[in-house]
């Protein structure tokens, strides 16, 4: 695998700090944290350059807290400046990694989200016989438990540069022995270097024909129940012995069933979203909160809960409904 050198000059130059502060305040700049840097903002970019290059640079600490989607998360958000660093970084690399991705790798990646993953697996599912099976499998834990020695050296698989590696690595920091933290913009990244050995060793080694995975979420389709039974075996003495994870959870179905993937239940011939994206929906269309139903519906755009959903909404009368849904739905 060829490696790329000289990084760190590119990814911490002048003009790419500029940039990366540009990506940063996207959606941000009604935040104090954004405020404070863009006020003296020629200071703030000649400050981190100096101290990027001059060995000096350390992320701040994070602001910690928990959200409930609808497990409990720790996010841990870092401060303005290491945000514009983090896109610094990304602006670099994001191409180099993308390039060893293979194409059923969803979530994190320019023109690979949920909808277009879900598109993936209805399209397999349409491929196979009813009665034909479903593998899927997700990781314990994943975030928590990643391995950060094993991180860096999938890492300096592609990037040779030591300096930009260390500091790539200080955002994969965590409290504990393993884990990244949730919440940066780089350990978007990292999960889906982490995960891509496994993804190799499914499409090459297996030869799975239809496989697709969303971060942690994995699903083979088209097996026998056999194969099913065997590649299960396979892929957690994979992920146990080179990667240091463990499962979740695994389930062995027929394709009639349909699978639960990336909010969507989905089947051969329908996709929906799931119960609890639908009793979420419901409460925020009674009590009028537009943001929250606007989101959802965008959600559902291209599933058959959409008609059941906006009249839902026409019939409550809480709130006006966008253009694009009046006129598309009888």
């Amino acid at each position: 695998m060829k490696r790329c050198g000289k990084l760190f000059d590119l990814t911490f130059s002048q003009d790419n700090l500029y940039q990366a502060y540009l990506d940063a305040r996207r959606g941000k700049r009604g935040k104090r944290d954004c405020f404070d840097f863009e006020v003296n903002l020629g200071g703030n970019l000649a400050s981190l350059y100096c101290e990027i290059h001059g060995g000096e640079y350390r992320p701040r600490p994070y602001y910690k807290f928990v959200v409930h989607e609808p497990k409990p998360r720790l996010i841990h958000a870092p401060a303005f400046r290491d945000i514009v660093v983090q896109h610094a970084i990304y602006r670099v690399i994001y191409d180099i990694f993308d390039r060893t991705f293979i194409t059923s790798s969803f979530a994190c990646r320019k023109g690979y989200g949920t909808h277009k993953a879900s598109r993936y697996v209805q399209d397999a599912l349409r491929c196979y016989a009813a009665d034909d099976y479903i593998l899927k499998l997700d990781v314990r834990k994943f975030f928590y438990t990643i391995d950060r020695g094993i991180l860096r050296s999938l890492i300096e698989r592609k990037a040779k540069d030591r300096r930009l590696v260390e500091i790539m690595l200080m955002f994969a920091d965590c409290d504990g022995p393993v884990g990244i933290p949730i919440g940066n913009l780089l350990s978007q990244l990292y999960a889906l270097i982490y995960l891509n050995p496994v993804d190799h060793f499914v499409k090459r080694r297996l030869s799975v024909r239809h496989y697709v995975r969303y971060v942690d979420d994995m699903v083979l389709i088209g097996l026998s129940r056999d194969q099913a039974v065997d590649y299960r075996s396979s892929i957690v003495a994979f992920i146990e012995k080179q990667l240091r994870l463990t499962l979740s959870k695994s389930t062995i179905h027929k394709i009639k069933r349909g699978v639960n993937f990336v909010g969507y239940r989905t089947w051969q011939h329908i996709r929906i979203i799931r119960k609890y994206s639908l009793h979420k929906f419901k409460k925020k269309a009674e009590i009028g909160d537009r943001q929250a139903v606007v989101s959802i519906l965008g959600h559902a755009r291209q599933t058959d809960s959409l008609p059941y959903l906006v009249g839902l909404v026409q019939k409550l009368g809480t709130i006006s409904l966008p253009k694009y849904y009046r006129s598309h739905i009888a």
